[in-house]
């Protein structure tokens, strides 16, 4: 398959006036200017716009059912406060119907997985939005460990009177936690060299979930939204030296300077929504402009479905509207957002040899009157003619 005659912005490199995309295998095969486009089957886009399609890198799409209550909540395993063993795998229904609004949003990839109820919540996956089975959709399972610091552990274990109840409660878990995987990851190790005098230690699903986070080989995605809290889990981060990410962060805009400094990045969001409890107090469209100015690494997030998640580009566009470089803000539905998810070797660009989702527009899809009038997963069409 051969798109010709498009406006190419390839995110990573500057755009194209008139360009054509050559598909093969569901990856991208080739692109460039019209004047080297090769032979073959070919569609005219007539001068769309084409992008790659877009990643949202924080929400919980098929975890928690779209017009369902309690049948389709499956994000919050609420019968304990530390279950890194829960897997978003085992959670998504790729039937739920804001699979096909996201496609039809050109949202092409997301990052799902358990809501913020417990201390550690569990595994993230990352997931292509087309598809009938998600061990087809995966691109990386687990992709992220969710931990979750602030009011939504301490209101749901206040309800049962038990651990936490406070934010130093919740800290404390989760480094006991950690500092127990640690012990049984250097148990194995031991074991591994020596296996006579060191006997392998009792399997922990637990412990084993979170031996990739201690090791560093797995991203630790910490919920947080007051600046008090985002700055205890980049404590906890320096203390476990972890791979992290702030997810929300929506008071990073009054520590902007300390977590630059610190190089986590910041996935923002969501950006439609009102101040529905006390540490959503400072919430503003402000904050992704303010973040990147200080030298942050950001994305913006949907949180489907706080906001539903064909309204990705839309908090993109608010984030313009309130000072952020437009360029900048596509960053952060694409290959920004692919990069902080760690799946930027097959999303986030049009680049050579990354998989073939593309989105086809009639204008700036940050621009509200923009209609997505094509896209592709992995090379096939999956809206449009």
């Amino acid at each position: 398959m051969i798109l010709t005659h498009a406006r190419l912005f390839p995110v990573d490199a500057p755009p194209i006036g008139d360009g054509f995309l050559a598909v093969a295998d569901g990856k991208i095969a080739a692109l460039g200017r019209m004047e080297d486009c090769p032979e073959g089957e070919r569609t005219d886009l007539g001068g769309l716009r084409l992008y790659p399609g877009f990643v949202d890198a924080h929400c919980h799409l098929g975890i928690f059912g779209d017009s369902l209550g309690f049948e389709g909540a499956d994000g919050n395993e609420m019968t304990g406060p530390v279950t890194p063993h829960l897997r978003a795998m085992d959670g998504v229904n790729p039937f739920d119907r804001c699979f096909q609004e996201a496609r039809e949003g050109g949202v092409t990839t997301v990052l799902t997985g358990p809501g913020s109820a417990n201390a550690i919540g569990g595994q993230f996956a990352a997931l292509k939005t087309a598809g009938v089975c998600v061990d087809e959709m995966a691109i990386a399972a687990p992709v992220a460990m969710k931990f979750a610091l602030g009011e939504n552990p301490k209101r749901v274990y206040k309800g049962r009177n038990e651990t936490p109840i406070t934010r130093m409660g919740t800290a404390a878990l989760i480094r006991t936690a950690l500092r127990r995987a640690q012990e049984y990851a250097a148990k194995c190790a031991r074991h591994r060299a020596d296996p006579e005098r060191h006997p392998l230690p009792d399997y922990d699903a637990r412990l084993e979930a979170l031996v990739p986070v201690v090791e560093g080989r797995l991203a630790a995605h910490f919920h947080a939204h007051r600046a008090d809290d985002i700055a205890t889990a980049l404590r906890i981060g320096r203390e476990f030296q972890l791979k992290m990410v702030i997810v929300h962060g929506t008071e990073g805009h009054r520590i902007a300077g300390l977590i630059a400094r610190s190089g986590v990045p910041v996935i923002t969001g969501p950006t439609l929504s009102d101040r529905s409890k006390p540490e959503l107090a400072h919430l503003t469209t402000e904050n992704a402009a303010r973040l990147a100015a200080a030298g942050v690494q950001v994305a913006i997030c949907t949180d489907h479905p706080e906001n539903p998640i064909q309204y990705l580009p839309l908090g993109a566009s608010l984030a313009v509207r309130a000072g952020m470089d437009p360029e900048a803000a596509l960053r952060a539905i694409t290959l920004g957002a692919a990069e902080i998810g760690g799946i930027a070797h097959r999303v986030g660009s049009l680049t050579v040899g990354k998989d073939a989702d593309l989105v086809a527009a009639d204008g700036d899809p940050l621009a509200v009157d923009t209609r997505i009038r094509m896209v592709w997963v992995d090379g096939v069409l999956v809206k449009g003619t």
